[in-house]
């Protein structure tokens, strides 16, 4: 099995939603662009991407949404190093179609008080659906691994809260310990390195904003 050196999680850069949440009102959450900031964004990120893997292949996997898709073209990494599958299952957590904005705040405010990881969008999903979405692609990486040839690099370009579950699924985090975790910025990035020992490591942590709930199955 060729595993890769490194599996690089890269946020979009900060979208339309992000600067005006009215935007959800009149257009649908997958066809958001990038703002001008965003765009920055993407490409400061790119110079780091482009840092880090140098000259070696990159499977790229992206969201299907409008905004990562621009974020990784700002990348601007080489074509002929690259090799690009857009991942629906990497998709944003679904809260429905177009949204009332102050209905988005009320369920926001629900879910603060729920658990992000419980509460369902009275639409959409909830955390624990992308969760499981995230395991059937973690599924799928894996096999992708058994090619002798595989790329040394893995690139996945997505959300925040996509981010923050798929490094809880991969590194066994507790339900009360996701619930204690930030979103990445705009544009950041998360990198999981293949260690001698033969295990990943997060380069850096995600921000906490509470302490984990001393709650769950320990042992």
């Amino acid at each position: 099995m060729a595993r890769p050196h490194r599996i690089v999680l890269v946020r979009h850069g900060e979208s339309e939603g992000n600067a005006d949440d009215s935007v959800y009102e009149r257009e649908p959450d997958h066809a958001l662009a990038l703002t001008r900031t965003g765009v920055h964004q993407a490409e400061t990120a790119g110079k780091e991407l482009r840092a880090l893997f140098g000259q070696e292949r990159v499977s790229v996997y992206v969201s299907p949404y409008r905004r990562t898709h621009e974020t990784l073209r700002a990348f601007d990494l080489a074509p002929d190093r690259v090799r690009v599958r857009e991942e629906p299952r990497l998709r944003e957590q679904d809260w429905g179609n177009w949204q009332d904005r102050e209905d988005v705040r009320l369920q926001k405010a629900y879910r603060d008080a729920y658990g992000h990881f419980f509460y369902r969008f009275a639409q959409g999903e909830s955390g624990a659906d992308v969760y499981d979405r995230v395991g059937a692609f973690l599924e799928s990486l894996f096999r992708s691994f058994e090619a002798p040839d595989h790329p040394p690099n893995v690139l996945i370009v997505t959300h925040g809260l996509t981010m923050r579950l798929f490094c809880m699924r991969w590194f066994h985090w507790s339900v009360a310990e996701f619930e204690a975790l930030s979103n990445p910025g705009n544009g950041e990035i998360r990198v999981l390195e293949l260690g001698a020992d033969g295990k990943y490591t997060l380069d850096r942590p995600f921000t906490h904003w509470r302490d984990p709930e001393p709650y769950g199955v320990t042992g």
